[in-house]
């Protein structure tokens, strides 16, 4: 019986070749990365005005470039920063909760492009959203080894509403998932290292101690009688303290915490995955114990590659704060009675102050209960219950506006292509299954980055102030593991042809529904004036109003 499909052939002569087959996989990437940028930067300063959180950031980014740290703007002061007055602030120091790097991006923008310039504003997480499209095709090309795989979920992160609205608004967490998706990146690259020395040097001691061939898996023994077999490998393997990718993992989840705190779930997550896939490759090379290895000799090694890295990381980011005086809290350790005494004595008064401001910031947020309309607790967000509103300009006919049926509006929203979103959410859980009936590597990889975003929010479900927006860190590993489930439709290329053709056909119709469901929702996601019946339109559940 014939395998593949017509798409097989196609994808064969394409690529028959290696110098063809390059050329084909750059031209998807281009392709994804250029319609990336084209939905991201189109018009990106069409909003002349702060939209949402960008009067905190866009702001404060202003202010630490210009001071050294986040200061206080007279009452009311929006109307003149959008009219292209930026400098109406004061040098008395504002209390923020949110560590510096974003804010710092942000302004880079805006040194660029002017402070007056919306553009300049949304600038840097324009750019960041548009790269975070072609790291997700590295990152599905490793995963999956598919090319065309690695284009499909690169093109659903590009068409994606939530991905391109916190791609053009100037705030925090946008930024953020592209710098969890970069860990991301260097954990698999480290994965690959950290198997290719381990079974080295494993070799090389089994060749000194006169071993032929390759090692015996270890297997696990649930009593404490000795096994029958005694595994013939080394006690412990070798400490691993070269891990390049590991450390930029660090250094850039160390970024990722000094955007936003949420940064540090990940490092945890991704620090303990390091250390499981250490034990599970131990033991499938021989070593007896393996479990023993992994956690006692490997994760102290681990742990001081990893941990002070991030930790500098994130203290680098608050170096001009250190380095002024003017920033909230930066005098607090000179005041009398503040100072620590004993032990921690020797600590410089500017780290010991900002330790306090640390301390502070995390009760602020733990006790968060300022209410919001569109305010919603982690437990709605899998299924899309209540995307934020970030901005909605109502306009008559006759009132001097361009709108002419009646009553129009300029909505921005942040919310998912829902076909899209929803599909991950399912995929999610087919993932959850399958770790239990067909486990595979990739399957934990993902679902770790994945609870790496959502779990820990579950442990706020009584905080107010919560939005779906911040489903963004864990979009991309929703869509890593609706992948998963395309590749299980698909079938792949010994599929017998009939079954494939309609696996890959049923894809194809997927997928053209989830770009006509982005055509239609495009204009809520970019602020263009639409009537408000339209409107209605993209309302697909009354929560969405």
């Amino acid at each position: 019986m014939a395998r593949g499909s017509v798409f097989d052939d196609l994808w064969a002569r394409v690529t028959s070749t290696p110098r063809l087959r390059v050329r084909t996989e750059w031209i998807l990437l281009g392709v994804v990365t250029l319609l990336a940028a084209v939905l991201r930067f189109w018009n990106l300063g069409g909003a002349h005005f702060l939209i949402f959180d960008e009067t905190f950031y866009v702001k404060d980014a202003w202010t630490l470039l210009n001071l050294g740290y986040e200061a206080e703007w007279p009452e009311n002061p929006n109307d003149a920063f959008n009219a292209g007055d930026p400098n109406g602030y004061t040098t008395d120091p504002s209390y923020v909760v949110h560590p510096p790097l974003g804010k710092y991006l942000i302004g880079l923008g805006m040194l660029v492009f002017g402070a007056d310039n919306p553009f300049g504003w949304r600038f840097a997480v324009a750019l960041l959203g548009t790269l975070a499209v072609p790291l997700l095709w590295v990152i599905a090309k490793k995963l999956f080894r598919s090319p065309v795989l690695a284009t499909i979920g690169a093109g659903m992160l590009a068409i994606d509403g939530h991905a391109i609205v916190m791609s053009r608004v100037g705030i925090l967490d946008g930024i953020l998932m592209f710098f969890v998706l970069l860990a991301f990146l260097f954990v698999l690259l480290d994965r690959e290292d950290q198997q290719r020395k381990l079974r080295t040097k494993i070799m090389a001691w089994r060749a000194e101690e006169g071993l032929d061939g390759d090692p015996i898996r270890t297997k696990a023994t649930t009593t404490s009688r000795a096994p029958d077999v005694k595994p013939v490998g080394p006690d412990w393997g070798p400490r691993l303290w070269w891990r390049p990718w590991l450390m930029a993992a660090a250094v850039t989840l160390g970024a990722a915490s000094a955007v936003k705190w949420s940064g540090l779930y990940f490092l945890a997550a991704f620090c303990i995955y390091t250390l499981v896939v250490d034990m599970i490759e131990r033991k499938r090379l021989g070593v007896t114990f393996w479990g023993s290895a992994a956690i006692l000799m490997q994760g102290p090694v681990s742990f001081l590659l990893t941990v002070p890295l991030a930790a500098l990381t994130y203290l680098a980011t608050w170096t001009r704060w250190l380095t002024t005086t003017g920033g909230f809290y930066r005098g607090w350790a000179e005041e009398a009675g503040n100072a620590w005494t004993g032990l921690l004595s020797w600590v410089p008064l500017p780290l010991q102050s900002l330790w306090h401001y640390q301390v502070e910031a995390y009760n602020f947020h733990r006790g968060l209960s300022a209410e919001h309309p569109y305010q919603s607790g982690p437990q709605e967000w899998p299924f899309l219950i209540r995307p934020t509103a970030f901005s909605y300009v109502y306009s008559e006919a006759g009132d001097g506006s361009s709108c002419d049926v009646g009553q129009c509006v300029e909505a921005i929203t942040s919310i998912s292509n829902p076909i899209i979103f929803w599909f991950g959410t399912v995929s999610i859980l087919f993932l959850i299954i399958m770790c239990f009936l067909r486990p595979k590597w990739q399957y934990f990889a993902i679902l770790v980055g994945y609870g790496a975003g959502y779990f820990p929010w579950l442990a706020y479900l009584e905080r107010q102030a919560v939005f779906h927006f911040y489903a963004i860190a864990f979009l991309p590993f929703m869509i890593l593991a609706s992948l998963v489930v395309i590749q299980t439709i698909a079938g792949d290329r010994e599929t017998p042809r009939p079954s494939r053709t309609i696996g890959v056909s049923a894809v194809g119709v997927l997928l053209v529904i989830m770009a006509l469901v982005s055509v239609l929702f495009w204009p809520v996601w970019t602020g263009q004036m639409i009537s408000t019946s339209y409107w209605s339109l993209t309302h697909w559940l009354p929560s969405w109003r």
